[in-house]
């Protein structure tokens, strides 16, 4: 398995990816051609310092999953920083294969090599499932999340 940063070409497998679950489906716009909104997203990410769009690969099967990791530095925790994981996804056929644990490991050893003091993520309440399995991991729901939608 290879952890590597997303590429222009790899946008439409990520977006398949992210688009292949009851939720994902309301919100994505997976199409051939893609949206070139999809492209401009991947530019402004690509050219932040503070995220980094990955990719994982398994030799014989191509792109099998996908993360995002944004750094956050703030003056709370004298000036510490925090990492987002979001939009974690494993391709459908490669999922049960322990994968996603691997990929947890990975984006929180990243973590910690960039400086950062503490990893979080949120979850939909819809997926009880993911939240079972990132308090396997370790996590802890100790804050209560909200969202305000804009559009």
């Amino acid at each position: 398995m290879t952890f590597r940063k997303a590429t222009k070409a790899d946008v439409i497998h990520i977006v398949k990816m992210l688009s292949d679950d009851p939720l994902g489906q309301q919100r994505e716009n997976y199409q051939e051609p893609l949206p070139e909104a999809y492209f401009e997203a991947f530019g402004r990410i690509d050219r932040d310092a503070n995220q980094e769009l990955v990719v994982i690969e398994e030799a014989t099967m191509g792109i099998i999953g996908t993360l995002q990791l944004t750094f956050i530095p703030y003056l709370t925790y004298q000036g510490g920083v925090r990492a987002q994981i979001e939009a974690v996804r494993i391709r459908k056929d490669r999922r049960g294969a322990g994968i996603g644990e691997t990929v947890f490991q990975w984006a929180i050893e990243r973590a910690k090599a960039r400086g950062a003091h503490v990893v979080q993520l949120t979850t939909d309440k819809k997926r009880a499932d993911a939240k079972r399995f990132y308090e396997k991991l370790g996590f802890i729901a100790s804050h209560e999340g909200m969202k305000l939608h804009l559009s």
